[in-house]
Order: C-alpha cells, then sequence, then structure tokens
C-alpha cells in the first residue's frame, strides 16, 4: 500500500488556489455576469444554459460537504458522545477478532492442509467458516485472471467465482511480476539492526569533510546504557532535531556493496546528522599547488587512495593528509556521468497520495514519457519501513521513471541514495528540496534548505558523488514571498553536480495560493549554465500553456506537469495532438475503470485491496470533480485558479462527475468497486490552501 507518507510538495496535491470572494457559488450570480468578468473574478465562465442552483445539503459539523462523505450513518450519530483513544482501539480489535481471516496459503490451494505452519497459524484455516461470511462477488473478472496470471489471492479474491474451481493453486507458472523495486528481506532486517554499510557514501562524505566525528558515547559512563539499548533493540537512534544518527563501522572499510559486517569486526559508534552543518573542510593535501575545491568533482575514491589521503587518530579527527599522485584524468567527472534529456518530454511530477503507482499507468497509456514516484522521506527508507519502500515502486511500462527522495542532511541523503542505486531500478533520482508542509520543513528538509545554501551545496555534491546515476533536484522559487535566491545559485548547481532542476515557480511561505511567477523561472533558466537542465513547474493546465512556455523561454527544457494532472490526466493527449480534448463522461468513466483494474492489481483483489484501492480512486475524484468539460466554456481552455459553479452536465454521470460532494464520489466508486461497507466514511486528505501563517514570514 502506498500510504503512511509524510504531505510534502513534491509537487503536493492541494486544493486549487485561492480565487478573490465572490458569489461564483450562486447560479444566478453568475448567469448576470458576460464571461470576462467572471475570468477577472476567477469564476468559471460556464455557458448560461448549463447553470444551476447550488445544491442545498444538510447541515454537518464540517465546514462543507467536500471534506466528508458517508453511508449508512444514522442520523443521530453526530449526538454521540466522544470515546476515548483507549475505547476506540477496543473497538478496533474487537471488530478485528469477528472478522475471519483466512490463511493465503488456504486461500491460494483451497486445501487447509497445505499451510505449513499448521496450527501454529495465526489464520484460519476454516474454508467453510470464511466463505460463510464472506460478501457477495463482485461484478466483473478478476484482475488477474484477465491478464492471463493465476490469482495469488484465490478464495479470498472479490471475483473468485470467475477463477478455476474457485482459487489458483499454480503459482510456480505464474508470470514475472511487472511490479519491482521491492524491499528485500534480508535488506529489511539489516536496516533495522543498523547494520548496513554505505562505503561508497562514506568515503564522499569523508572526502568533501562533511563526516562527522565518531560519537565516543559508548566510553561515557553516563550514556553507555542508551547507546546499548539503541543497538540491541536495532532501532536507529533519533537525535533532539528527529534526525537520524545512522551507524557506521569504526574501520571505515570501504567495500563496493553495502552488506553485513563480521560480527568480531563490527562496532557500534555513530555519526549524529547535527554534526554535520557547515564545518571546515579537511585539507586534502600538503601540496602547495595542490587546491582543496579540485576534489569537489564528484570522484569516487578508491580504499588505497582513502587510506593514503588522510590517516585518523582513535578518536575520529584527522591530524595530517599525505600528498597522492593519482592520474585524475582517468576519474569519473560528474559531467561524464550518463544524463537524461528531459528537452521535450512529458514528465508528470511526483504527487503525493495520489501520484500512486496505478495512476502513473494511466498517465502513460495517455502519453506521459517520465514519470516519477511519490516523495519518499530518507530517514524513513534508512530505517527500513515498508510503508516507505512502496513509494519506490514501479511499474515495467514506465520506461523512463525516477524516484524522488527528501532529507535534511548529506549524509542521511547520499546513504540513501547509495541504498536506492544498489537494491532499486531507477533512471535518475530527484531530491526535494522545496516540499512547503510543515512537518517535513521543521525537520529541516524541503523548503528549509532554501535557507541553507551551503547545506544544499553539500548534498549535491555528496549525492552525485556517490552514484553513477543522474542527480536532479526540486526547489521553489525561495523561502519567503519576495526574496527569490534560485537565481543566485542557478549558475553553480550544475558544477554541484546536478543534472537537472525543476523550479516550482512560488515560495514556500506562498504555498498554492496565487499564481507560479513563471517570468522568475524564465530568468532562472536563462541563466543557467548550458548543462543544466530547467524544467518549470505551475499551473500547466492545458497544451497551450505547455506550448507558450517553451515558446517564450527556449531555454527551458521542458514543463513538469502536476496538479492539471490530477484534474485531467489526458492533458499530456492533449499537448501531444496539440487539441483541446472534448471529452465525454463515458471516455471519462472508462479511464476511472483503467484505473480500478491497476490498482486491484497493485493493492490486491482480495477485501482489503478493493477497500484500498477504492480509497486512492476517491482521493483522485476530489480533484477530477473540478474539471469543466470543453464543451460548457464561454470562454477555452480552463485555468487553474478558476473556480467552478455549480452546474448541470450534458448527461447524468456528467453531473454526477461535476459535484463536489463525497457521497457522489462515493457513489462513483460503487459502480467500479461495489457497494461500501456499512458506516463507511471518508475525507480527502487535501485541504484548502490559503496564505501561510504569519509566524512563516
Amino acid at each position: 500500500m502506498d500510504g503512511s507518507a509524510v504531505e510534502v510538495d513534491v509537487e503536493e496535491p492541494i486544493a486549487m488556489e485561492d480565487a478573490p470572494p465572490s458569489d461564483g457559488g450562486s447560479g444566478s450570480g453568475v448567469a448576470d455576469k458576460t464571461p470576462e468578468e467572471l475570468v477577472a473574478k476567477a469564476i468559471a465562465p460556464v455557458k448560461r444554459e448549463f447553470l444551476r442552483p447550488p445544491p442545498i445539503r444538510p447541515c454537518s459539523n464540517d465546514a462543507n460537504d467536500v471534506g466528508s462523505g458517508a453511508r449508512s450513518a444514522p442520523p443521530s450519530s453526530l449526538l454521540k458522545e466522544k470515546k476515548s483513544k483507549r475505547q476506540l482501539k477496543r473497538e478496533r480489535l474487537q471488530e478485528k477478532k469477528s472478522v475471519l481471516h483466512l490463511c493465503p496459503e488456504v486461500a491460494r490451494s483451497g486445501d487447509a492442509s497445505s499451510c505449513r505452519y499448521n496450527e501454529k497459524c495465526r489464520f484460519s484455516h476454516d474454508v467453510e467458516a470464511f466463505k460463510a461470511q464472506k460478501p457477495d462477488d463482485l461484478e466483473g473478472v478478476c484482475p488477474f485472471v484477465s491478464a492471463e496470471v493465476p490469482c495469488p489471492y484465490g478464495l479470498a479474491c472479490r471475483f473468485s467465482g470467475t477463477h478455476k474451481d474457485g482459487f489458483s493453486a499454480d503459482l510456480n507458472g505464474r508470470k514475472e511480476n511487472h511490479e519491482m523495486n521491492g524491499l528485500k528481506k534480508d535488506v529489511q532486517k539489516l536496516l533495522w539492526k543498523n547494520k548496513m554499510r554505505f562505503s561508497k557514501a562514506d568515503a564522499q562524505l569523508k572526502l568533501l569533510g562533511l563526516m562527522g566525528k565518531i560519537n565516543s558515547k559508548s566510553k561515557m559512563s553516563s550514556d553507555k546504557e542508551d547507546g546499548e539499548k539503541a543497538t540491541s533493540n536495532g532501532s536507529p537512534i533519533n537525535d533532539k532535531n528527529g534526525s537520524d544518527v545512522v551507524a557506521c563501522d569504526s574501520n571505515n572499510e570501504i567495500d563496493d556493496n553495502p552488506q553485513l559486517p563480521k560480527e568480531d569486526d563490527y562496532a557500534t559508534p555513530t555519526f549524529a546528522s547535527d554534526e554535520l552543518r557547515p564545518m571546515k573542510k579537511v585539507k586534502p593535501c600538503a601540496d602547495e599547488d595542490c587546491h582543496p575545491e579540485e576534489l569537489d568533482n564528484g570522484d569516487i575514491v578508491l580504499e588505497k587512495d582513502l587510506e593514503k589521503s588522510c590517516s585518523q587518530t582513535e578518536s575520529g579527527t584527522t591530524t595530517e593528509c599525505i600528498s597522492t599522485e593519482t592520474d585524475r584524468s582517468l576519474k569519473l567527472h560528474s559531467r561524464e556521468k550518463k544524463l537524461i534529456d528531459f528537452r521535450e518530454k512529458l514528465y508528470l511530477a511526483p504527487l503525493t497520495t495520489v501520484g500512486n503507482l496505478p495512476f502513473r499507468r494511466v498517465c502513460k497509456v495517455l502519453g506521459a514519457d517520465v514519470t516519477c514516484g511519490e516523495m519518499a522521506m530518507c530517514t524513513n527508507l534508512l530505517q527500513g519501513q515498508a510503508s516507505e519502500w512502496a513509494l519506490l515502486r514501479r511499474h515495467s511500462s514506465e520506461d523512463l521513471f525516477g524516484v524522488q527522495i527528501c532529507g535534511a542532511y548529506p549524509d542521511t541523503v547520499a546513504r540513501t541514495v547509495e541504498l536506492i542505486d544498489q537494491e532499486c531500478t531507477v533512471d535518475f533520482i530527484d531530491i526535494n528540496m522545496g516540499c512547503p508542509i510543515d512537518i517535513v520543513v521543521n525537520k529541516g528538509a524541503g523548503s528549509a534548505l532554501l535557507m541553507k545554501p551551503m547545506r544544499m551545496k553539500s548534498i549535491v555534491q555528496a549525492t552525485s558523488a556517490t552514484v553513477d546515476r543522474p542527480i536532479t533536484i526540486k526547489v521553489r522559487t525561495a523561502y519567503f514571498e519576495g526574496k527569490n535566491r534560485i537565481d543566485s545559485l542557478i549558475e553553480d548547481m550544475g558544477q554541484w553536480g546536478a543534472n537537472a532542476v525543476t523550479i516550482h515557480g512560488r515560495s514556500r511561505q506562498q504555498r498554492y495560493s496565487k499564481l507560479a511567477d513563471w517570468e522568475y523561472i524564465y530568468q532562472c533558466a536563462r541563466k543557467a549554465p548550458n548543462a543544466l537542465q530547467v524544467l518549470g513547474n505551475g499551473d500547466v493546465f492545458s497544451y497551450l500553456d505547455w506550448t507558450k512556455h517553451k515558446f517564450d523561454c527556449p531555454e527551458l527544457s521542458t514543463c513538469m506537469i502536476a496538479r492539471g494532472a490530477l484534474v485531467k490526466p489526458w492533458i499530456f493527449t492533449e499537448i501531444k495532438e496539440q487539441r483541446h480534448w472534448d471529452i465525454s463522461s463515458g471516455e471519462r468513466l472508462n479511464i476511472l475503470k483503467d484505473y480500478a483494474r491497476f490498482g486491484l492489481e497493485h493493492w490486491g483483489s482480495d477485501a482489503k485491496g478493493v477497500e484500498t484501492t477504492r480509497h486512492f480512486l476517491l482521493e483522485w475524484l476530489s480533484y477530477t470533480c473540478r474539471y469543466i468539460p470543453v464543451g460548457l466554456l464561454d470562454v477555452i481552455p480552463q485555468r487553474m485558479n478558476w473556480r467552478p459553479p455549480s452546474y448541470f452536465g450534458r448527461d447524468d454521470l456528467e453531473t454526477l462527475m461535476a459535484s463536489d460532494s463525497a457521497s457522489d464520489w462515493i457513489r462513483i466508486s460503487e459502480m467500479l468497486l461495489g457497494k461500501v461497507p456499512d458506516g463507511f466514511t471518508f475525507a480527502p486528505k487535501h485541504k484548502s490552501n490559503s496564505y501561510d501563517r504569519a509566524e512563516n514570514g
């Protein structure tokens, strides 16, 4: 499941930009104004014959109906007394016990004796009891059967009636899985125990003078017990700022791959991320003709070169440097790496929650060239969290695919990059330096890095020198509005080792309000060196927007498409065909059907997989309802900041798809995934945006 990730910029799926106060919600008020007046007020100019008064909805505790939807909930539910967390937990546990969970092995084979754990298995082996409580099968065909592969869920599948004999026992002949980048169990155990070694990253951190001093807590009596507890339970140590303290071996041996060190050679000193703030660089050599900056080219040093260059005392401080005679022309320069040409390619931005693997598959079908996974936090990846690693999964149809990570310190990001390079199949790695969310910024990551250019430099240098894959970065114009600073850094970013930089035309303080500043993006693109590709991001909602930005600034490699793809994923088709697609409601429903099928293949066709697919489908429907069909507008194309009035569609399905009520989104999901469970509720994760609080400037 692609859930439990931090809400991020990435581009973060948040509500449309705030429009000026208006009477856009009243059909009569909109009908009295000309299309030009409506556009000036950021109200979508829908043709008068399609306008209708806003629907009357029952009052609730929520500010509006968009944020909540419920089925089979009695009217008196609002009057129920508030329950404590302990009571709610007790009820959840009781409900879980009441549901019979069939053993996966038994479900696949249909034979109660097929489980190797027998009576020790924590799942039920009672096939008849499971069939008695299982809800009716959903309409349609099992997505795995339609793909001509055995269904891995067997009897538990909600489409088991379409299976041969009701289950699939022959999994050995199953075709190759089309998804990759899964987390291996042995790697996860090493990460849990903090015993993974990152020789390449540590070598570059040491070469750049970014390696913190070895923590000597084990020698201090007051902290010795805490250190032993942290290493014995296999959990990463967190410093006071919430950053991970990653364990490293004391002998600093350099290996080609991350691996488990020998039991006798392993020690538990750690490197504190707090100590990785800008510090005096280690002098690389004693020769007067050798300049320190020559080592900042991203070269990966070998073990023998590292031993010759510096020697350390037992406390970990550098005492002397010895000049080395090495042929630098034989080493790989950062600009000689395998690079990716983003020019003219249609790039789907990394999107939290909604930008999951099934959604990316839909966009690939509709014409996207480049896709990128949801933003993953470096600390969570280094801790081996399965939910975070799920964000890195890739489908075989994603021929040009990258992952986006976010971290606050060079050591954390560099080690994560080495780990991804070793364990995943990706074409590039993007580092998020623009996420505006408080939980990310407060840890020193995301937009917080915009105020620390030296740390930005250290992160890019360390990561680009650690792996051969292209490193790209994503930034905003600035932290505070009116204090843009990317133009002063753009000339140096290529020298740091970045292959490309994506500039979102808003500040962190601005979040997603107002319009993106494309003139500033143009300015930065013109100042960038030729070796650095610049991508623009913000408010691309039609093929005219994409074409205009490319025409106004030929120096732009391409434009990243974010919320425009959430509202209408067929924007990629429009750009490639250079037309406004007046898509019908039936065609839109077919796209949703594809998403549901992809979701069942990804999250599973059992009861849990169906509800997970429904949840993410509803999250997506909270964006697609903002699309206004081309044939209903007086002025085309639709703009990102337009607020749609209440209107009728050209048929009942189109009217239903235009609703901003969560209960109507649930009705659409029931067309694809069957009835929702009793008491089902839904509230979208995103919130309406507004200008940032005063304490943020």
